[in-house]
């Protein structure tokens, strides 16, 4: 089964969040997939909490969600606030 595949922006933060939110739900939408979202985060160098809130809501909407090449300090802020298995998938 085929999946949709997005990349994340270098930038998430509580400014881009919404704009990043509809652009990536309509480009994974789109792609009408069967199988898992794939995310590559590698690109992600500026994020904050809103980052982790996107991830949530990007898990929410898909059945499967796999995030790739997740930033170490994404995987502390998710530890911190209780929600590693956005990053672990």
């Amino acid at each position: 089964m085929a999946g949709a595949r997005y990349v994340l922006p270098d930038r998430v933060t509580l400014d881009e969040a919404a704009a990043v939110r509809a652009q990536a739900l309509a480009a994974l939408r789109a792609a009408a997939p069967q199988g898992p979202w794939e995310i590559d985060a590698g690109a992600l160098a500026s994020f904050d909490s809103s980052c982790l809130a996107l991830l949530l809501e990007l898990r929410r909407a898909a059945a499967v969600v796999r995030l790739h090449a997740a930033p170490p300090r994404l995987a502390q802020l998710a530890r911190a606030y209780g929600v590693e298995f956005v990053i672990d998938g």
